[in-house]
């Protein structure tokens, strides 16, 4: 999700302020993903340059944050965002699975090791979100909670498909066998000593040579 979006859909409820905003996007999705003060206030302007948003036409006392809302463009683009389905035709670049990649492809990286260490890791972090499930009421009293609920789900589900992949990964590394090494050439090209010696005798016994070899 971009943060746009993100703006967008919490203007669609009520006119908010940048602090206010940044504080529901936290609230809303357990700080998953915290956004800083200077990231809103730019996303907030891009959308006025836009003509997605305009500040509140009223008149507010001194220290109180002017409220963004939404322009009739702006609930346009809040509706297509709530009916289009996420584009997941291209992938988004993991770090964890472009370096396994990588360590798979190369003859000197010690892929099991890799692949112990991050598993490590991977069921630290599904302990901490799993500690963190079992303290959430089994039924949420506010849609905060409801919200915060689902993004916890997820960060469960991610981690346990992630431990299941590295197992994956592991048994796919111990499985394979490289191929052997190309057949070395002569420097003008030809094939080399045992297929010179090949050749050789399968002409003193009269077989036809094969092919790519002298005759």
């Amino acid at each position: 999700m971009t943060v746009r979006h993100g703006l967008v859909a919490l203007l669609a409820e009520r006119p908010m302020g940048v602090y206010e905003l940044r504080k529901e996007f936290d609230a809303r999705t357990g700080g998953t993903w915290p956004l800083n003060i200077g990231q809103v206030y730019t996303t907030i302007q891009r959308l006025v340059r836009d003509g997605v948003v305009e500040l509140v036409p009223l008149d507010y006392g001194a220290g109180e944050a002017e409220p963004y809302r939404l322009t009739p463009a702006g609930y346009d683009e809040a509706e297509v965002w709530w009916t289009r389905p996420v584009d997941r035709s291209v992938p988004g670049r993991d770090e964890l699975v472009i370096k396994l990649a990588l360590a798979a492809a190369s003859p000197d990286v010690d892929v099991p090791a890799v692949v112990h260490t991050q598993r490590i890791e991977s069921m630290r972090a599904l302990r901490d979100y799993t500690r963190l499930k079992a303290r959430q009421p089994q039924d949420p009293s506010t849609r905060e909670d409801l919200a915060w609920t689902l993004v916890l789900d997820n960060l469960v589900f991610a981690a346990e498909a992630e431990v299941r992949w590295l197992d994956h990964v592991e048994a796919s590394v111990g499985r394979f066998t490289p191929p052997p090494p190309a057949a070395e050439e002569d420097d003008d090209g030809g094939a080399g000593p045992e297929a010179e010696l090949a050749s050789r005798s399968a002409r003193r016994s009269g077989a036809a040579p094969t092919a790519g070899e002298r005759p």
